[in-house]
């Protein structure tokens, strides 16, 4: 069983690297997806992969690289998926 989760990160999350350290972070655990800086100076990103992997990830947005802090994580959406996600990376947008 795999997971897919919309994220939302409010706080000092835009100018502090960290987009750069999430893709290193999600491409240690083998988590898929994408993230990206929003228009209100939050970062936004989608996460897919296995329950736990997803866990350890979100364990490491809330806290952030150096210089970053996180006021709140919202997850936006939640889903299950049957089969892996297609798209094999992370990667910012």
């Amino acid at each position: 069983m795999f997971e897919k989760k919309r994220i939302r990160i409010h706080g000092i999350v835009q100018g502090v690297g960290f987009r750069a350290a999430a893709v290193r972070q999600a491409r240690e655990l083998g988590v898929t997806g994408w993230i990206a800086n929003a228009p209100d100076g939050s970062v936004e990103a989608e996460i897919a992969g296995a329950p736990e992997a997803l866990e350890a990830m979100l364990g490491r947005l809330r806290h952030g690289p150096e210089g970053a802090r996180v006021d709140s994580l919202r997850i936006v959406d939640d889903a299950t998926l049957a089969t892996p996600p297609e798209d094999a990376d992370f990667r910012i947008v």
